[in-house]
């Protein structure tokens, strides 16, 4: 760590001179304006202005890369902040480069190609992170998890494949969803100008709002098992009571309320709430247990169809408890009427 000496220039102003090798990495001269910004433990945070820049390009260059490869690093760069991307051949792009790169376009939000040519193809993120809060997108993925489960839990009741099919039809949304959250923590955090931007103070959430939002996103999978579950299903359903099938709905109910109790203690700093969540868990484990109890005879494959939705419901809530568990670190980070931080 380099140490620097604070000098005063007048009656109320300090100061104290950059490194060299900083100032010239960024490009700051004499007379240019950077940022500052404050944080939590005393820091300060000196920013130049290019850091401001939100036009930054990567260039990806496809000859020595098949099409997943591709459509990954495109994916990647997008996570990374790049508000443009180019696919670049020394030849003529293959076409199974070019699939990958509209095949990415639809799976990310705000993203467009906007030049094309036989050896390169330029796309464009036209997300403003001040269109959105990590806060509200994490409550919208939230939703988007507990409307998937809903759905695949409905269809599993009234045999209705159609609803199973609108419940994995809402996967790519989530994913659309989690990518953004991705892409605005990761800007964020190379930015600390964007904290404010999308919702913060400071940067010190970022690291657990990542968590969270994977978290989320696996919960989102979690109802895609289950829809695929009940397609797979002799006649659409589960081999069971209609007493058992109104035990999972009521179960998925205490579900939807542990997440999204979970992802509302993070986002208020509420750690009353993170407590209510584990007091929900316990339900949910007692649930579970009741229901595998009351199960009549059954075969093994039916037996097995209905422990699968159970242990994805199970799975769904021990995210909540992990997202709880971050927002009880967000929540003591910070002074209530449970803490008094000196």
């Amino acid at each position: 760590m380099e140490t620097r000496k604070v000098q005063r220039l007048g009656p109320s102003t300090l100061a104290m001179t950059l490194p060299a090798e900083w100032a010239s990495e960024h490009g700051v001269e004499k007379g240019d304006e950077v940022s500052l910004r404050t944080g939590g433990k005393g820091t300060l945070t000196v920013m130049p202005e290019s850091a401001s820049s939100e036009e930054t390009e990567a260039i990806i260059y496809a000859d020595n890369l098949d099409a997943q490869a591709v459509e990954r690093a495109i994916v990647a760069q997008y996570v990374l902040g790049r508000r443009i991307i180019r696919i670049e051949s020394g030849e003529t792009l293959d076409s199974e480069h070019i699939n990958a790169v509209y095949q990415a376009e639809t799976q990310l939000m705000g993203l467009g190609v906007i030049e094309e040519t036989p050896e390169s193809i330029a796309i464009r993120c036209s997300v403003d992170p001040e269109d959105f809060t990590l806060d509200n997108l994490l409550e919208r993925l939230e939703r988007t998890g507990s409307t998937m489960r809903g759905e695949a839990i409905k269809a599993l009741a009234h045999g209705n494949p159609d609803l199973a099919q609108r419940s994995l039809n809402r996967e790519r949304q989530a994913n659309k969803i989690f990518v953004l959250l991705l892409r605005l923590i990761f800007t964020a955090y190379q930015n600390p100008n964007l904290a404010r931007a999308v919702g913060l103070d400071n940067g010190f959430p970022l690291i657990g709002y990542r968590s969270i939002a994977k978290n989320l996103e696996l919960t989102a999978d979690n109802a895609e098992d289950i829809a695929h579950i009940m397609l797979e299903a002799d006649d659409n359903t589960l081999d069971v009571g209609q007493s058992t099938i109104r035990q999972i709905r009521e179960l998925n109910d205490l579900v939807d309320e542990i997440t999204s109790v979970a992802v509302e203690a993070a986002v208020t700093r509420d750690y009353d709430k993170t407590i209510e969540v584990r007091e929900l868990f316990d339900e949910i484990s007692d649930s579970e247990r009741e229901i595998l109890d009351g199960l009549p005879e059954m075969d093994n494959e039916n037996l097995l169809q209905v422990r699968e939705v159970l242990v994805s419901l199970q799975q769904t809530a021990q995210y909540a408890m992990r997202n709880a568990e971050i927002a009880a670190n967000l929540a003591l980070n910070e002074e209530s009427e449970h803490t008094t931080i000196k």
